[in-house]
């Protein structure tokens, strides 16, 4: 008897590992090789030996005349879509059909995440998307860059005491970076001081106190990953992206800076000014756990993702003087017009800084892959007539780097043109191949403020510093395993001197 029921359960595994592993074949859809049982295709990410985004560029690469690819994610079969006509479909045409990203958060585990439009869907997504997109109208970034226009002088006063005694300053971008960053999310968030400038480290600087989330013990890292990979296990392990320190820590300077706020009428250049004044505007006050999540969203887009696009150009910056020296002479010859002052106008000027950030984020995108689930039946048709009747549930992978490097739609990918995003030839960029902030309905709400602040901190640097490359920085450049952002080995080191 006890022999029977195994049988019957082994090859009621082996039948269900089978379906399991078959499905893109049956359904006539390329299958990636290196697949094994179980793990699917995912074992060198979780051997620690390569990013999930340069796996799926491998498979991006492997296959050139497939407009989609099958993979599989442990048991659950995930498609690689390769045509921008694709991707277009599953990002804006079709967007009721893919409407939920792959990463979730659990509302009972995550309080702080519970409102980020990124997380979030239906009709909770679209009032969080308006809340965070009132903030950023043009009207309401000039009220911003008040704030950070005071951050870009602290920044300078920070490298100006740096150089003092020597000549050149030898530091890491990123963290360098994210003392601009954290300094802007705490002032410009809460219109708090976030002690990212001082002499020494604070553990309590708003650029220390999010390591815990964005620079991970090797434990917590894997952890990450693994959510990401599995996000629907977490309805049953409950693990917190967000820890209950940070939690509580944003919770009461809120709560604190709102009893303040909503007694007294003096005008404030910050994101919960702007949602109070929008509070006044309908007439009804936000849940205090709405607006912790709404500025948590604030100053986790803003100081993380900034800082890590400012590394990568910034070390882009060092590795072609020719570039860093080209837009030293535009920034010098806009701020001249604007009386040697940095404005919210200048900026808007700066069109080659633009070229340069864009084309930085090409060669390294903050992001490696997005991922969609689908949430209703929908079918996928390539350019080469590969079709795919999609069910509900599959979780459906867009290439970021795979996009960005393919020399179908970017002469000499490998090299670093800015001018590829000139106003003659950016019309030659092929739509939906160039994704750092996405596409569509759920593009990237923070962009412009993220542009802002990346724009102001830029200026103020190449304006009144030179970067080279220091040799710490391990060329070529790897990327680290098991962490959500690109992320470079070793770090970015440069050498920072007074012009």
């Amino acid at each position: 008897m006890i022999c029977t029921v195994f049988i019957l359960l082994s090859v009621t595994l082996a039948l269900f590992l089978y379906l399991k592993s078959t499905y893109w074949k049956r359904n006539n859809i390329p299958t990636a090789k290196g697949c094994y049982p179980i793990v699917g295709h995912l074992l060198p990410v979780l051997a620690m030996q390569k990013t999930v985004g340069v796996l799926i560029r491998e498979i991006y690469n492997e296959y050139k005349d497939c407009s989609m690819v099958g993979f599989y994610k442990g048991l659950v079969p995930s498609l690689v879509i390769r045509d921008p006509n694709l991707v277009k479909s599953v990002i804006q045409t079709n967007f009721s059909s893919f409407n939920m990203n792959g990463l979730h958060s659990q509302k009972d585990v995550d309080h702080l995440l519970a409102h980020h439009p990124f997380f979030t869907v239906g009709e909770e997504w679209s009032n969080g998307r308006k809340r965070l997109t009132y903030a950023f109208t043009s009207g309401k970034l000039k009220i911003l860059f008040v704030t950070i226009a005071g951050v870009c002088k602290k920044f300078q006063d920070f490298l100006d005491r740096r150089l003092s005694s020597n000549d050149k300053y030898e530091v890491e971008l990123k963290y360098l970076f994210s003392k601009f960053t954290g300094e802007v999310a705490a002032n410009a968030s809460m219109g708090i001081e976030g002690r990212c400038f001082g002499d020494v480290d604070d553990p309590l600087a708003f650029d220390q106190i999010g390591q815990s989330i964005f620079k991970p013990n090797f434990f917590t890292r894997f952890i990450f990953i693994f959510i990401g990979l599995f996000p629907s296990l977490n309805r049953f392990t409950k693990i917190k992206i967000v820890n209950e320190e940070l939690e509580q820590t944003f919770r009461t300077l809120v709560k604190e800076n709102l009893e303040h706020r909503r007694k007294e009428s003096t005008p404030r250049h910050d994101f919960l000014e702007l949602m109070v004044s929008l509070e006044r505007e309908e007439g009804k006050q936000l849940p205090l756990d709405a607006l912790t999540a709404y500025s948590f969203s604030f100053y986790a887009d803003g100081f993380q993702t900034s800082s890590v696009t400012l590394s990568f150009i910034g070390f882009q910056l060092a590795m072609h003087q020719d570039v860093q020296e080209r837009l030293r002479e535009e920034v010098k010859s806009v701020m001249e017009k604007h009386g040697d002052v940095l404005t919210y106008e200048s900026l808007k000027e700066m069109t080659y800084m633009d070229q340069v950030i864009s084309e930085s984020q090409r060669c390294y995108s903050t992001l490696s892959i997005m991922i969609k689930v689908c949430t209703q039946e929908c079918t996928l048709e390539g350019s080469d007539g590969l079709k795919c009747r999609v069910k509900p549930g599959t979780e459906i992978v867009i290439p970021i780097y795979g996009l960005h490097e393919d020399p179908r739609y970017w002469s000499d990918p490998e090299t670093f043109d800015p001018d590829r995003f000139s106003g003659e030839r950016k019309h030659e960029i092929k739509k939906m191949t160039f994704l750092p902030f996405s596409e569509g309905p759920r593009m990237c709400v923070g962009m412009r403020m993220a542009l802002l602040q990346m724009k102001s901190c830029l200026a103020t640097l190449v304006k009144g510093y030179k970067l080279e490359l220091s040799p710490k920085t391990k060329l070529p450049l790897k990327l680290v395993p098991l962490v959500f952002l690109s992320e470079a080995e070793g770090g970015l080191w440069v050498y920072v001197s007074k012009l």
